[in-house]
């Protein structure tokens, strides 16, 4: 059985989310049972983008500054380190919080510039990742819950995409991102390269709607916290009501003989599950329609079943930040205004992942218009 350990948090107090941190670790033999004196440990935070720890885009910098105090405590070397998804190491750990983490906890912050070619044993031969998140002796991923317009969610694993380096990534959406399910594919050979030591879960504010950068802030008021990152993501998944069939990551695991993506191979310790109240996440409105008809009719219908981004125009300054970061390419500028190359267009969401302005939008058909609508998703 994998373990997952829950218990509430009512915010980001420093004293009574300490006190939660630690009783969330108790179940679970706490921070010794993870980390040894002299051990090299990296924090591994979201560090999306440079927004204010509530806006809810980033891990909370106080969850940061308690977990990098207690790993001093039991005797390791800590240093917080990631690749921002856009804007520049410094400024974005200065304003998420994480630059003030480091100082009061005394931890190290590590940009990820350099890396090392790892050869994979899966569908993936070689993947690099950052040199300081390898070669660290022990990882703890502390991801932010948010729903994700690719994967529906971002939890425990796909935190660990920010291994990958910079504008590294845009090339692997280019490799991987046509398909959910190979991008999962992907995220999970990430994970099985370099496995977190332990995974502690950011969500006492979450993020629901068009996460991970666009949506909106959500209190569970919980932390999740377990050495598999895939059995973590499971739980969270079920406290935000996200529909499984919508979870790639962990129904990519099951067909890889991933353990711990199976809820009954779960076992549940800290607060009782059934006195949490659940939610249920307002999902993104770029995801496609799910609804299991045959391969060669949703093959033909696919441009009528599939959200594209668009600009608003109210909101877009065209500062050219998501033209430079598609990875296809799809984004142009044409007299002072975007341009989508639906064509083109393998619905990443990077752009809308990475928009400063929050200014894209989604545009749907009207046939996958009336499909949500008798699915009871949201078409707004």
């Amino acid at each position: 059985m994998e373990i997952v350990s829950i218990t509430t948090s009512e915010g980001y107090e420093l004293t009574r989310l300490r006190h939660s941190v630690v009783k969330l670790l108790e179940p679970l033999g706490g921070i010794a049972a993870f980390i040894s004196p002299g051990d090299r440990v990296l924090l591994k935070p979201n560090m999306l983008a440079a927004k204010d720890p509530d806006k809810a885009v980033t891990t909370h910098p106080a969850l940061v500054q308690i977990v990098a105090e207690l790993v001093k405590e039991a005797g390791g070397i800590v240093s917080i380190g990631d690749s921002p998804g856009i804007g520049g190491f410094s400024r974005v750990a200065d304003k998420c919080g994480f630059s003030q983490a480091a100082r009061k906890s005394g931890a190290a912050l590590v940009e990820f510039k350099d890396g090392v070619e790892l050869q994979g044993s899966g569908t993936f031969r070689s993947i690099r990742l950052a040199r300081p998140y390898y070669e660290a002796d022990k990882i703890i991923n502390l991801p932010k819950l948010k729903t994700h317009e690719m994967m529906t969610m971002t939890c425990a694993v796909k935190n660990l995409f920010g291994a990958v380096i910079g504008a590294e990534k845009a090339a692997w959406h280019m490799k991987a991102g046509s398909s959910r399910e190979l991008f999962a594919k992907l995220l999970l050979e990430i994970y099985q390269l370099k496995k977190p030591t332990l995974n502690i879960v950011d969500a006492i504010i979450a993020m629901e709607g068009n996460g991970p950068g666009s949506g909106d802030p959500i209190k569970l008021g919980l932390l999740i916290a377990g050495a598999n990152p895939v059995a973590v993501d499971v739980i969270a998944g079920a406290l935000s009501g996200i529909p499984t069939n919508l979870l790639y990551i962990e129904h990519e695991a099951v067909r890889m003989g991933i353990r711990g993506a199976v809820i009954e191979d779960i076992q549940l310790c800290g607060t009782p599950i059934e006195t949490i109240s659940k939610a249920r996440f307002k999902l993104p409105s770029g995801l496609d329609v799910q609804f299991g008809m045959p391969a060669f009719l949703a093959k033909a219908l696919k441009s009528h079943l599939t959200s594209y981004p668009k600009a608003d125009p109210d909101t877009c300054i065209v500062c050219g930040i998501c033209r430079d970061a598609c990875p296809p390419g799809a984004i142009t500028i044409q007299n002072s205004a975007l341009s989508v190359d639906n064509a083109r267009c393998i619905r990443c969401w990077c752009c809308r992942e990475l928009c400063p302005h929050d200014a894209m939008l989604t545009t749907r058909s009207l046939l996958l218009k009336v499909l949500m609508l008798l699915s009871g998703r949201n078409t707004s």
